[in-house]
């Protein structure tokens, strides 16, 4: 397996379909571009046609024969996630779901769900569309879900007394906490799916720390000193190559994780990397698989 990967490494992806969530702007625009330029069909799942319909335009400008299709999907509303399912049942298959899409320490808000906002977007919304989803993905062979997670979630727990942060918000907690989800997830799909005998996989990756519209939502002290230290981490393009090494490096396993191979994962070419004690703990993951599926509706159907 490469310790240096880049958008260069991705190997032709003619003939597969690949669905995208957030892939109007930054990482997921970034992974679009590349997919489509080496032959994947790519469905871009935006909330706003207008900006997926421009982030298209862009790609077709740079990749004139790009194979582009917007689905709708907002994942703060899982009325939406479930309206997605029967546009991409009429595709004739779907071979990777990268599941990018999230938002990064806003001001406390919840979703259409009443989920903080965070937790729900995150966490519950890629929760329910991989659920939902995994069907397509298993009618074919090889089939990888990809799951963006962040360095945050080291720092990251579970806050099972206050999921919804009715009693306390922090931003930055919760944002961690949405992170550390996201990996338990992951593993947790994966180990399913291995006791199931898929042929589909789930992995995860984190971008390192990438110049994106992630931080619209930083104080804006910090934002002042962003010029200065961008030059030492990874462009919107850079921060892709994890997820683009996890969503179509041919030895890639499941349950792996990826992310930027210098300065302590901040920037760099992607390599499988380790994550905390915390995002491996199975007995975490199983329960907050459970809880998933009381508060999303949506059961996998991956009982062990």
């Amino acid at each position: 397996m490469s310790a240096s990967f880049t958008d260069r490494d991705v190997p032709d992806q003619s003939g597969r379909t690949a669905l995208v969530t957030g892939a109007n702007t930054g990482l997921g625009y970034e992974t679009a571009k590349v997919l489509a330029a080496r032959g994947a069909r790519v469905l871009l799942a935006c909330r706003t046609e207008t900006k997926a319909l421009e982030a298209m335009a862009r790609i077709e400008a740079e990749v004139p024969n790009a194979d582009l299709v917007f689905v709708p999907l907002d994942l703060g509303d899982l009325s939406s996630v479930r309206a997605l399912v029967p546009l991409v049942e009429k595709e004739d298959r779907l071979d990777l779901l990268i599941n990018n899409a999230g938002i990064m320490m806003p001001p406390y808000g919840v979703t259409v769900d009443g989920f903080e906002t965070q937790f729900g977007v995150n966490h519950l919304g890629h929760f329910a569309l991989t659920g939902l989803l995994l069907p397509l993905l298993d009618a074919g062979s090889n089939g990888r879900v990809v799951t963006v997670s962040s360095l945050a979630h080291t720092g990251g727990r579970i806050f099972w007394d206050d999921l919804q942060a009715e009693q306390k918000y922090g931003a930055t907690a919760r944002y961690g906490q949405s992170k550390l989800a996201n990996l338990l997830f992951m593993r947790e799909l994966d180990r399913r799916l291995r006791a199931a005998d898929s042929s589909t996989i789930s992995v995860g990756c984190h971008p390192g720390i990438a110049d994106t519209e992630l931080s619209r939502y930083f104080p804006k002290p910090l934002m002042l000193f962003a010029p200065l230290t961008r030059g030492f981490f990874n462009t919107a393009a850079q921060g892709a190559w994890p997820t683009l090494m996890a969503a179509t490096a041919p030895d890639v396993e499941g349950g792996q994780y990826f992310g930027p191979s210098k300065r302590r994962q901040t920037a760099g070419p992607a390599r499988r990397v380790g994550s905390s004690a915390r995002s491996k703990d199975r007995d975490l993951a199983r329960r907050l698989w459970d809880v998933s599926i009381e508060l999303t509706g949506v059961d996998p159907g991956l009982d062990v």
